[in-house]
């Protein structure tokens, strides 16, 4: 009977965030609030278990980065990137995505993908006003590829994170074994792209003339509060590099780096936390209780091993099936939990297969598919729920549907890309 509950409740509840019939944070808690009701979670499991409950990780990273980036907003240097994003690429809506997309990817390969959102979406959300055009394709763009970016390290992606504790692989392993193909992954972004959003890269030349006759250094109007709130963000990226060094989860350099930066900056509690984006953080709440109902109820463990079970043993159908499998469901549940259930019977599989390489690429194809399935919805990755959250509140919302319809073809085409590259490395030439 909980196992029903558990899949009616998210079901239903992910029906109402697909249409956007109520918001859906409420539609999150509701469905939350129903899974405790019934007893097919309890307290303990819904908010101290690991496994079963809120990712207290990720809602005090995003608190902590929320809060640093709402008192950065206040310096100007959003400004400044933006007008020199557009300055550089002469004013082209095209050039500027591309940019955009670019330095957002490289940055969310060495700071998690959330983080790069919260940092990149002001800048897009003011370089679209100066030129007057919809920011909507310009953020969903940025988010694909921050998903796409974030899966080439260990740090890059939470996923990530758990598949290099559960397979004890290092930040160099996923070096030298991913950033080739994500690499290859964005020159495919880019050129897809202008097809992509085709019909959105229409711009008014006397706004692109207006924006080239400005200056960006005047856009600076706190150089002080830049310089302390730069030296704290560069502490707080170092915490999060040197993980291994410091032994802090980024929860806690994030949340220290807040405390830190509120204090020496003395910005009163009504402007630093005016940017934080509250919906966002209780929709991660009800969701993680909902996806916590799934798993105790053995729901995900009961899919992941029809797909692990699939396979009879052969090392290289098991790459396909677990990429393709693991792009599926990462785009309909957050990727998060998905390779949490999913890692150990990976683990399993790989003890059955004698090749060293083989059953490392095991580990390679379960990165690969979670990382780029949660491309696929507007649900599927914890970067784009932060996104449109944003966007909700800067006044111009993105749709579920409106972002699943972009993303649902980047997913596949990466996914399409990814698979030669598996066979090739690890078993054609392995």
């Amino acid at each position: 009977m909980s196992t029903i509950i558990a899949v009616t409740v998210f079901v239903v509840a992910y029906v109402f965030i697909a249409t956007e019939k109520i918001p859906k944070m409420t539609a999150a808690l509701a469905g939350a609030g129903v899974v405790l009701a019934t007893g097919v979670s309890g307290s303990a499991d819904a908010f101290f278990s690991e496994d079963t409950g809120v990712d207290w990780n990720v809602i005090f990273l995003l608190l902590g980065m929320m809060i640093i980036v709402g008192i950065l907003r206040r310096t100007g240097v959003f400004e400044f990137v933006a007008i020199w994003a557009a300055k550089r690429a002469k004013g082209s809506p095209v050039r500027i995505m591309i940019l955009l997309v670019l330095i957002t990817a490289v940055a969310s390969a060495f700071l998690d993908n959330v983080t790069t959102v919260l940092l990149i979406a002001p800048v897009t959300l003011l370089v679209c006003d100066r030129l007057d055009i919809k920011p909507a394709p310009f953020l969903i763009a940025e988010v694909l590829a921050s998903n796409i970016g974030g899966t080439a390290t260990l740090i890059g992606d939470p996923p990530n994170i758990i598949i290099g504790s559960r397979a004890g692989l290092t930040f160099n392993d996923f070096l030298l074994n991913l950033t080739p193909i994500v690499a290859i992954e964005l020159v495919v972004l880019v050129l897809v792209l202008p097809r992509l959003f085709r019909g959105s890269f229409a711009v008014d030349p006397e706004r692109v003339a207006d924006v080239m006759a400005l200056n960006e250094r005047e856009a600076i109007g706190q150089p002080k509060l830049l310089l302390k709130s730069g030296l704290v963000l560069a502490l707080v990226f170092a915490g999060f590099v040197l993980h291994s060094v410091v032994h802090l989860d980024p929860s806690v350099v994030a949340l220290l780096g807040a405390g830190v930066l509120v204090l020496v900056s003395g910005t009163q509690p009504k402007h630093y936390l005016a940017g934080v984006e509250w919906e966002t953080l209780l929709f991660f709440a009800g969701l993680f209780i909902m996806i916590g109902a799934l798993v105790k109820t053995g729901v995900i463990d009961s899919l992941a091993r029809l797909a692990a079970d699939a396979t009879g043993g052969n090392a290289l159908l098991a790459v396909f099936l677990i990429l393709g499998v693991s792009a599926l469901l990462s785009g309909v549940i957050d990727n998060i939990p998905y390779v949490a259930t999913m890692s150990p019977l990976v683990l399993a599989l790989t003890n059955d297969i004698p090749d060293p390489s083989h059953s490392e690429a095991l580990w390679w194809s379960l990165a690969l598919g979670a990382d780029f399935g949660g491309n696929m919805t507007a649900v599927g990755a914890s970067a784009n729920v932060v996104m449109l959250g944003i966007a909700a509140r800067s006044g111009s919302p993105i749709s579920f549907w409106e972002f699943t319809r972009k993303g649902a073809i980047v997913t596949v085409i990466t996914v399409v890309v990814a698979a030669p590259y598996l066979w090739l490395r690890y078993f054609l030439f392995s």
